[in-house]
This record gives C-alpha cells, sequence and structure tokens, in this order.
C-alpha cells in the first residue's frame, strides 16, 4: 500500500466540485463582502482619508480605515514563529510600503464593495524610499538570524588565503529576482463571529500557527479563535500565515456580527503577499589543476525590509554539498521599504544553488573537466562544516543513473559544438539538495465501531496528496482496505501539526499517524488476548503478530478488528502518534540528514535570434522511501517545471522610483505555458533513510526545484559559450553575446 501509485482519495470531490475552498464556503449563511484598499505611494503617511463618498453608495455597510482604532493590545504567542506573531494592519498613518492596506470597504455585494473602495479619497506625505537593491548595497549588514533558525555565517579554515593561493579560481556574483508564489487559489478568507468564537475559513498551510496569529493580533485569547482550511489551491509558502485579507476579514466580523469575505485581486497577490527577495550572490571557488576544491566561499547579499528581519538562507545550500577544507558563508540584508519577503517554494536552496552549481560548470570548464566528474571527486564523506555522517545519501548514483539514461555522454565540452540547423544544441546538468526538517506533530486515529478508521489532525494539504498518503500508511498499518480509511485534515480542533511547508509535511504526518496506528494494534492485541471470548485469548504477542485484511493474527489464531473493537470498545478506540521537534531528536545532531537530486537537461539555441527552447529534461532523486510513486513524480516534475520558469521566465520588474511592482499579473509576470514545457521525467531511487524516520521517508516537495534552474543555465552556455549570469535568461541578455 505505501509507494503503491494511487490516485488521490480526494480526487472526486475536486472533479466535482465538491471540496470547500476558503472563499466558497456556503455554510456561513449570507456574508458580507470586503475590498480592500491600497496605497498609492511607497513610503510616507496618511495626512487625510475621506471615506463618505464610499459610505454612501449602494450596499455599502462599513468602511475601516486606522482611524478606528479597531486593535486590542496584542498578545504575544507561545513561542517564536514569525507565521505566530502578530499581524497588525491598518495600525497608524504610516505607509509602509506600496499597496499596504490604507481601507477596508464592506458591502453587501462585491461589486459594491469594490465600486465603493474607488471612492475612497487618500492625500499623502511622500517621504524618499529606499528601493533599489544595488543602489543601496554598500549598506549590507550581516544578517543577525537566518531563516529556519540556521546560522547567519559559517566559518572553516582560511578561505581568504586558500582562495588566494588556488592555481585555478572562479569569482564570480550571480544575480537572481523578485520571485513570487502566485497559487492558483488567491488568499481568501471567510470570517464570521458569534460573539464567543471567531471561526475563520481561510487558506492556509499551517492552521495553528495561523490560529494564534490571528488571536494575538486581535488580542483574543486563541481558544476563542477556530480556522478551517480543508482544501487548499495550491500555496507554495505564501500561505504559510496569513495576511492582511484574512485579519481584516476578522476585524469586519467581529466589528458587524455577521460573515464576511475577502479576497486579494491577483494584483494585490504581488502587494500584500511577501515575495523571494532579490539576491546578489558571490561565489568564490578554488581548485587545484585536478579539481580538487581547496576554497569554497558564497556570500549571499539580498534584499530585506524594514522592519522585519527575514533572510532567506541562500548561503547555506552549499554547506553540505562538497568537500573543501576553507570555507565562508554569510548572508547580508539590505533594508528596503518593500513587502516583506517571506518563504517561496524551496527557499534557500532554489536560488542558491543557482551561483553554486553555474559555478561548479565555470569551474569543470576551466578545467577542462566533465561537470559530474568534477562533482564526484569533491563528494565528501562526511558534513563539510560540522564533521558529522550524513544519514544516508547516495547523489553520486543519481548523477550516474540520470548521465546514462540522458544520454551524458553525447555532450562535447567545448561549447558551440553540436549543431541541427539553425540550433544550436548544448547539455547542461547540476545537483540539487535540500534539506530534511522535521516539527512537532501530532495525529490522531479512531476505530469505529462500523469497521471503519478516521485519521485526524490540523495538517493540510495544499494539492500534494496528503489525504491519500495519510490514508496508504493508516490502511497499511491497520491492515485495513484503502475504502476504510476516513482522512479528515485542515480543523484547529483536530490535533496540531507544522502543517505543509519546508517539504516537512508529509513525513511529519505520516509518521505520527503510523505511531498513532501501532498504538492500536498494542491495545487491540492486549484487549484481545485478555479477553476470554476471543480466539487471541491468552496468546503472547512476543510470538509475533501480523495485522492484514483487517485481521489480528498470532500464530494461527486470528479476529477481525471490527469484532474486537465492537465488544471491547463499543464506542470506539483512539490513539495518538507524535513527533519530536528535530531540536530534541538525537538523530539531527548526530547526521546530516537531507535530500538529494541530479538534473540534467537539453536546451535548443537560435543561433540568430537567441530564442531558448529546452527540448528535454531528465531528474534522479533520492528522498528516502516513495510515500505515493504517483503523488511524489508530480512534486517533482512540478519542482523541474518552476526551475525552467526560474531560469527562464519569472522575474518580478520593481519600479525602484516608486517601489511598486509594475508586472502585477499572469500577462506580464511571465511563467511556463505548455508549449515551454518538453518531455520532462522524474526518476526516484528505491532507497531507505532509517535515520530520518522508521518509514524511512524524506521530504521532496521542494527537491525537484532545488538546482533546476542552474541545470538550464548550464545547457544555455553549452549550447552557446555564453555565460548569463544575471538571472532569468532572457533574449536580451544573450542575444549580444552571441557570436555572428
Amino acid at each position: 500500500m505505501i509507494g503503491a501509485p494511487i490516485n488521490r482519495v480526494d480526487g472526486p470531490q475536486k472533479v466535482t466540485g465538491t471540496a470547500e475552498y476558503a472563499y466558497e464556503d456556503w455554510s456561513v449563511g449570507q456574508p458580507l463582502y470586503g475590498a480592500i484598499v491600497g496605497a498609492s505611494i511607497g513610503h510616507g503617511r496618511i495626512t487625510a482619508i475621506s471615506a463618505t463618498r464610499a459610505e454612501q453608495a449602494p450596499g455599502v455597510r462599513r468602511v475601516i480605515t486606522h482611524r478606528d482604532n479597531l486593535y486590542r493590545p496584542p498578545v504575544p504567542p507561545p513561542q517564536f514563529d514569525r507565521y505566530r506573531s502578530p499581524y497588525p494592519v491598518m495600525t497608524s498613518a504610516e505607509v509602509p510600503f506600496f499597496g499596504a492596506p490604507v481601507a477596508l470597504v464592506v458591502a453587501s455585494t462585491l461589486e459594491q464593495a469594490r465600486f465603493a473602495a474607488g471612492l475612497v479619497q487618500v492625500e499623502y506625505e511622500r517621504i524618499d524610499g529606499r528601493y533599489d537593491l544595488d543602489a543601496h548595497a554598500s549598506d549590507a549588514r550581516l544578517a543577525k538570524r537566518v531563516n529556519a533558525e540556521l546560522p547567519a555565517e559559517t566559518k572553516v579554515g582560511d578561505l581568504a588565503g586558500a582562495f588566494a593561493s588556488a592555481p585555478v579560481k572562479i569569482d564570480q556574483v550571480y544575480a537572481t529576482p523578485y520571485e513570487f508564489s502566485l497559487p492558483l487559489e488567491m488568499h481568501s478568507c471567510i470570517a464570521s463571529w458569534d460573539g464567543r468564537v471567531l471561526t475563520v475559513h481561510t487558506g492556509t498551510q499551517i492552521v495553528d500557527s495561523a490560529r494564534l496569529r490571528i488571536a494575538a493580533t486581535l488580542g483574543m485569547d486563541p481558544s476563542q479563535v477556530r480556522v478551517i482550511s480543508r482544501f487548499i489551491g495550491g500555496g507554495f509558502g505564501s500561505k504559510l500565515g496569513v495576511h492582511a485579507e484574512t485579519i481584516l476579514a476578522a476585524i469586519a466580523a467581529r466589528e458587524l456580527g455577521q460573515p464576511v469575505k475577502v479576497s486579494l485581486t491577483r494584483q494585490q497577490v504581488f502587494q500584500l503577499v511577501g515575495n523571494r527577495p532579490a539576491e546578489r550572490q558571490h561565489v568564490r571557488l578554488g581548485a587545484n589543476r585536478d579539481g580538487t576544491l581547496v576554497a569554497f566561499g558564497h556570500d549571499a547579499v539580498m534584499k530585506a525590509s524594514v522592519g522585519d528581519d527575514y533572510i532567506e538562507q541562500s548561503a547555506h545550500s552549499g554547506r553540505a554539498l562538497y568537500a573543501a577544507p576553507n570555507r565562508l558563508t554569510r548572508h547580508l540584508g539590505v533594508d528596503l521599504n518593500l513587502m516583506f519577503s517571506e518563504d517561496v517554494r524551496a527557499p534557500g536552496e532554489a536560488p542558491g544553488l543557482i551561483p553554486i552549481e553555474c559555478g561548479m560548470d565555470e569551474l569543470a570548464h576551466e578545467l577542462g573537466i566533465d561537470p559530474i566528474e568534477l562533482r564526484i571527486k569533491n563528494e565528501p564523506k562526511v558534513h563539510p562544516e560540522t564533521n558529522v555522517p550524513y544519514s544516508d545519501r547516495h547523489l553520486v548514483e543519481c548523477y550516474r543513473i540520470g548521465a546514462e539514461r540522458f544520454g551524458w555522454a553525447r555532450r562535447q565540452q567545448t561549447p558551440r559544438s553540436l549543431r541541427e540547423g539553425k540550433w544550436l544544441v548544448g547539455y547542461g546538468m547540476a545537483a540539487a539538495i535540500r534539506g530534511h526538517f522535521q516539527g512537532p506533530t501530532t495525529v490522531a486515529v479512531r476505530l469505529e465501531r462500523d469497521g471503519s478508521a478516521v485519521v485526524l489532525s490540523d495538517m493540510t494539504d495544499i494539492g500534494t496528496g496528503t489525504y491519500t498518503i495519510l490514508a496508504q500508511v493508516a490502511a497499511q498499518a491497520l491492515g485495513y482496505p484503502l475504502h476504510r480509511v476516513r482522512v479528515e485534515l485542515g480543523d484547529s480542533e483536530f490535533p496540531t501539526s507544522p502543517g505543509s511547508g519546508g517539504s516537512w509535511g508529509a513525513c511529519n504526518s505520516t509518521t505520527a499517524a503510523y505511531r498513532a496506528c501501532l498504538a492500536l494494534r498494542d491495545k487491540l492485541v492486549a484487549a484481545a488476548t485478555k479477553d476470554p471470548t476471543s480466539p487471541l485469548h491468552g496468546l503472547d504477542p512476543k510470538e509475533g503478530v501480523e495485522v492484514a485484511d483487517g485481521f489480528i493474527a498470532i500464530g494461527s489464531a486470528s479476529e477481525t478488528i471490527t469484532d474486537i473493537v465492537a465488544r471491547s470498545f463499543p464506542s470506539g478506540l483512539q490513539a495518538e502518534g507524535t513527533v519530536k521537534n528535530m531540536m530534541e531528536d538525537p538523530n539531527y545532531a548526530a547526521y546530516s540528514l537531507s535530500s538529494y537530486g541530479a538534473h540534467f537537461a537539453e536546451v535548443h539555441v537560435d543561433a540568430t535570434t537567441a530564442e531558448i527552447r529546452v527540448r528535454r529534461m531528465l531528474s534522479v532523486f533520492d528522498c528516502g522511501r516513495v510515500l505515493n510513486a504517483k503523488t511524489a513524480r508530480s512534486q517533482l516534475i512540478g519542482g523541474m517545471i518552476w526551475g525552467i520558469s526560474a531560469a527562464l521566465h519569472e522575474d518580478g520588474a520593481l519600479d525602484v522610483r516608486y517601489g511598486s511592482f509594475v508586472n502585477r499579473d499572469f500577462a506580464q509576470y511571465l511563467v511556463p505555458v505548455h508549449a515551454d514545457i518538453p518531455e520532462i521525467d522524474a526518476i526516484m531511487l528505491d532507497s531507505f533513510d532509517p535515520k530520518a524516520n522508521e518509514l524511512g521517508a524524506k521530504g521532496l516537495g521542494e527537491v525537484g526545484i532545488c538546482g533546476a534552474g542552474a541545470a538550464i543555465g548550464n545547457a544555455v552556455f553549452n549550447a552557446t559559450g555564453v555565460r548569463v549570469r544575471d538571472f532569468p535568461i532572457t533574449v536580451e541578455k544573450l542575444l549580444p553575446h552571441l557570436p555572428h
């Protein structure tokens, strides 16, 4: 059952339209609708605001601004978590960034709310803002802390001395742009207040964090807030925390005593939801003539936001990847008056592996060594900085299997050597690595008298297949057919979890569910062996217990689970399974745990126009045990496509005069369409990492994007001989350098 390519158990609900997403839950009754008015300046303060015309518009029930002062003193969360911390909106006349909410118009219909929003009149005092990363790069500061609580700086040996004396050097700066998550389901909320409990239907990746953030922001006790998020139309990090739409809907519902729906428009998603920061990443690689690395340096300088401490862990990416005795990695932030940065799929590794893996390709070219052999030569035996062993690492196997299946032998070491008519043909590859994380998780499994099992957790399914893999794990552990397992997720009344994100969701939730099922089995066996009416009475479980087809067997004796439950637990039987925080798990101190992969890409570049076409891509991954081959492959391929997008398409264009993104829709913020994506294949090694958990599984939701963009960039160089270090690689950046 575990690992089988089973179709999604929630598939019928989605294709028939019965799956309830946040904005379409009509069980709350007739709601009001809210429309957010955003600031038209990048930095400054409101000097006057008039809502008179809006309040007189048809259907308008309330216009809320900072002057209403509707906040109670915020309540600090029980522990630090950026997604649990208060998220105040419209608390003062200050404008922190372009598009920041300055008013919420609530009306009887969405059309009325949006019309009236255009009638709100706001006057501002503009203050010169800092918007340009490059213009203020000299102000870069060493970060105090880095995302995921990772060290901002690591030092081993003497990088400067080793780099200066290295016979072969790569010393380059790579630029990566602002990027956005942009899930299909926009950020939406329906909030209702019954005088005692605030019920919030919202698309969030972490239900418990959403509950605590809302409570902390509104000065409420967390027990007064219930969050429901049963289905989510994508998140990619942007729904790890709730944003302005949820906070404002909650405030309006509490004030008006009626359900309120608020959704961001697509343009507002670009303004009010955090983005991946633009970065300038300095990579220094020093090697001997045989390719042995002696120096490894990576500085990531990135946009930070005034009033926020988020720094993406981009320079962490290579810390466990290649051996080198002299190392220095650092994260530096440049404080700008822009919307906060937030996690975007594979934070750190997605942008951080582009300069590392392109830098390794540059080094291989300089040395005249095959890029795969250079990587194998510098494959570490233990973590290069902490000296702990790897839990389970088959990266070299990924290289070799990928090279054989892709036909890497056809690649020419000399760029611009392969041609098909007008097309220059290039091959590129890159390594992938993504840390395996673990967070405190509880899952309950209940056995009912009717022979069914129910899995309960506030864990969320962001479209990745959580409902399905939890059903698979529980079915196998209990010996039940899949149709007898029901999974209920996304409700703060269920046991808590860290939700979906960071590639931790699947392993946390399935491990906890598996442990709950084992606890149930123990209770069933104990009850049956003590029950004189049971066929298992008096038998010793130490002789071996088997669970299959709904039966529990000891030796030749067996009994159905349904009969044991009906007789010994007439009201049903429930047990919980838990997973510790990784800081409390000794394996995380004793081993380096990560998922790995190797990407291979073939691109064709028009020799005259510089048009780039990806012709095929193949990647091989080592992610431990696969929980569902179909959903896992879907996740990996999706990540690879995003890697192509990052390499060739995505670029948040910032107007540095005003601090506003000018390409705020899918017509201008480019992502691949079907015609851009060729034959893609993702191969998963048959592995098992016992140090990760007893299921042997590791996260794979993000490793597909890690390094994928670098493979495309390296293939473009191999095709053309032109190295573009400013991503994305576009015709404008490539064409002037093509020889004609």
